[in-house]
C-alpha cells in the first residue's frame, strides 16, 4: 500500500503510548494546552419547528453574523435516515483495508473524490488523525459512482435517500440567509451557483488515538465552500474558535449543524462570518462525522453581491472562479 492510513497506524501500533512525531501538532495548537473549559455560551440552536418564521430567520442571521455555525433541530430529515447513514458510511470504514483502498483517490487526480488521509498541504508538514471518502451525492451530472461504496449494498440507496431530503433543508437555509440580508429569497443560492450547486459528501473517521492531547483529527480552518451540513456521530470532537477561545460543540442527536463557508462570507461581503473550527480526537472512541460541502461549480465565479456592496460598504473580496479559490486555498497560496 502506497499511503499508510491512520486506521492501519492504530491497529498496528495502539499497544503503546506513542504516536508519530508527524502527527504532533505545535504546542499553540494541541487540544490540552488550548482548548478553554471555564463556562461557555453554547453555539446557537435553531428550532424549524418554531411557527415564527421571522424568529427563525433573525436567529439564524445573528448565528451567521456572530458564530458562523448553529444547529438545526426539527428540520424534517428522519432520524432513522441519518441513523442509517451513519450505519452504512462506518460499515464501510469496518471493511478490510484492501477492500477500502479499491476507492481510494487515485494519484494525481484533479478531483478530491476518492478514499485518502492527506487533504492539502500543511505548512508545517503535519498529518492529521483521520482517513475519509469523498464523494459527490448531487446534481447527478456531477456524480460519479466509481467512488460511491459497493459494500454495504445498502449504501447508494441510503445515500440518495439523504440527498433528496438534505436538499430542501438547505433550500430552507439558503432563502432565510438571504432575507436575513435584507435580500430577495433567491439571491444567496443565485449567487453560490443556483441549481448547479455541488454536494460534495464526505466521511471523517478519526480512530481512538492514544495520545488525543497532541494531535488533532483536522487542524484550525474554515471551509472553502458556500455552507456545510454536517452530521456528527455521538464521540465529541467539534470546535469552535469564538471570541479568541476554542470552545467544544454540545452534541444533540439528531440535529444538522451547518457551518457558513467561504464563499457565503464572500457573498455577503463579510456581514456573515465563515466559522473557524477545527476537530479533537479520543482516546479510546472513534468520532465520525457526515460533512457535505455545498459548493459553486468550478468554472462559477463568485465575489460580494452587488446588491450588498456600495461607497460606503466597498467591496472586502474580489470575484473569483470557485476552482482557483479552491486551488489557492489547498496550497496556501493567497487569493
Amino acid at each position: 500500500m502506497e499511503v499508510e492510513r491512520v486506521q492501519a497506524i492504530v491497529s498496528s501500533s495502539l499497544t503503546n503510548d506513542n504516536i508519530p512525531i508527524e502527527f504532533i501538532r505545535p504546542r499553540d495548537e494541541q487540544p490540552a494546552i488550548t482548548t478553554f473549559h471555564g463556562p461557555i455560551p453554547d453555539i446557537p440552536v435553531i428550532d424549524f419547528s418554531d411557527p415564527d418564521q421571522g424568529n427563525v430567520i433573525r436567529s439564524m442571521a445573528d448565528a451567521s453574523r456572530d458564530w458562523g455555525i448553529f444547529q438545526v433541530v426539527n428540520h424534517g430529515i428522519p432520524f432513522d435516515l441519518i441513523r442509517r447513514l451513519q450505519l452504512v458510511g462506518k460499515e464501510f470504514f469496518d471493511l478490510p483495508q484492501e477492500e477500502k483502498e479499491v476507492y481510494a483517490k487515485p494519484h494525481g487526480a484533479p478531483s478530491i473524490e476518492g478514499y485518502g488521509s492527506k487533504l492539502g498541504r500543511d505548512v508545517n508538514g503535519k498529518k492529521n488523525w483521520v482517513d475519509h471518502l469523498f464523494h459527490r451525492i448531487w446534481p447527478p451530472t456531477c456524480i460519479n459512482y466509481q467512488f460511491w461504496p459497493r459494500n454495504p449494498p445498502s449504501y447508494r440507496e441510503v445515500n440518495e435517500d439523504y440527498a433528496q431530503e438534505v436538499r430542501m433543508v438547505v433550500d430552507k437555509v439558503f432563502k432565510w440567509l438571504s432575507v436575513g440580508l435584507g435580500l430577495e429569497p433567491d439571491v444567496l443560492k443565485q449567487g453560490a451557483g443556483g441549481e448547479e450547486i455541488e454536494y460534495l459528501m464526505k466521511i471523517n473517521y478519526y480512530p481512538p488515538c492514544p495520545r488525543p492531547d497532541l494531535t488533532l483529527g483536522v487542524a484550525s480552518h474554515t471551509d472553502l465552500s458556500a455552507m456545510t451540513v454536517l452530521v456528527p456521530n455521538e464521540v465529541p470532537g467539534l470546535q469552535v474558535f469564538k471570541d479568541g477561545l476554542w470552545i467544544d460543540a454540545k452534541y444533540i442527536p439528531g440535529a444538522l449543524i451547518f457551518h457558513i463557508g467561504d464563499q457565503i462570507e464572500i457573498l455577503s461581503n463579510g456581514k456573515y462570518k465563515a466559522v473557524q473550527h477545527r476537530t479533537t480526537v479520543d482516546k479510546e472512541k472513534t468520532r465520525m462525522s457526515w460533512p457535505i460541502f455545498l459548493e459553486p461549480p468550478a468554472e462559477f465565479v463568485v465575489g460580494p453581491l452587488a446588491q450588498l456592496v456600495d461607497p460606503q460598504e466597498p467591496p472586502k473580496y474580489k470575484p473569483k472562479k470557485f476552482k482557483d479559490y479552491s486551488y489557492c486555498k489547498l496550497n496556501k497560496l493567497p487569493q
